[in-house]
């Protein structure tokens, strides 16, 4: 809290603010990955941890995106609806996003050449070993990407899930968002290793999970986070599952 009511220590507030930025995570990608689709928390809950994020919805009943504090849902056709407060998570990852780093992106072939240059700007800030919230908004020449309809089952595992019930489809020449987060290889598990990507347009009815997308340009926002809260399942289902397994491949193979 502030002592004097001035401009000096209301910024000082706001820098205090951002160094205890944190990544709030539910659940974890390998108990996604390994089939535990059930809530854990609700939407409401989520959004008081974070305004930008992804993750999917209970059931995996499709792709989450969570923007300037509203939480969108991607449904199998790509059509993008804001969900209700209470409406399940099992598994998403958000933050608050200050844009404490910003800089401008030219014409971008593919998501790899994206990556390459986040990447490349976090390593310049000494981030590779940190947890990042990026968000671009921009002109996309293409979005190549995918959602899935609900799939009310556990212990069958997410390639499962998606191999029945992924959709894919393209938007072409399309204004935009690109919301995602960077974790570090050692976290590998906790969450995807490096950059993960959902897409939400401009007008908000668009969206889904990115495979691959063409950037005209752009600018990106990025946050550097050194801390993280998980929130755990607390059923006693949880503890069916065995988290020890190496799921690295399984894990690639639905990115």
């Amino acid at each position: 809290m502030s002592v004097f009511q001035n401009g000096t220590s209301v910024k000082r507030d706001k820098m205090e603010g951002k160094m205890e930025n944190k990544m709030y995570q539910v659940s974890t990608l390998q108990a996604l990955a390994l089939g535990y689709s059930r809530a854990v928390i609700s939407v409401s809950e989520l959004l008081k941890g974070g305004d930008t994020g992804l993750g999917t919805f209970e059931d995996v009943n499709g792709e989450m995106i969570v923007m300037e504090g509203h939480c969108y849902r991607a449904d199998h056709s790509g059509c993008v609806t804001e969900v209700a407060a209470e409406t399940g998570v099992p598994f998403a990852a958000v933050a608050k996003l200050y844009g404490e780093q910003q800089f401008p992106l030219g014409k971008m072939p593919n998501i790899a050449s994206i990556r390459t240059e986040l990447t490349k700007k976090i390593e310049e800030r000494f981030g590779l070993n940190s947890m990042h919230i990026v968000r671009i908004d921009g002109a996309f020449e293409k979005v190549d990407a995918r959602s899935e309809a609900p799939y009310r089952s556990h212990h069958v595992t997410l390639k499962e899930v998606l191999d029945r019930n992924q959709e894919a489809f393209i938007f072409e020449n399309i204004r935009g968002s690109l919301v995602g987060v960077y974790f570090p290889d050692y976290m590998d598990g906790i969450n995807m290793p490096g950059w993960h990507l959902h897409f939400l347009s401009e007008d908000r009815s668009k969206g889904g999970h990115v495979f691959d997308v063409s950037i005209r340009e752009g600018t990106a926002k990025v946050d550097k986070i050194s801390n993280i809260y998980i929130n755990l399942p607390k059923e006693a289902a949880f503890d069916t599952y065995s988290l020890k397994q190496d799921m690295q491949e399984e894990i690639k193979s639905v990115e």
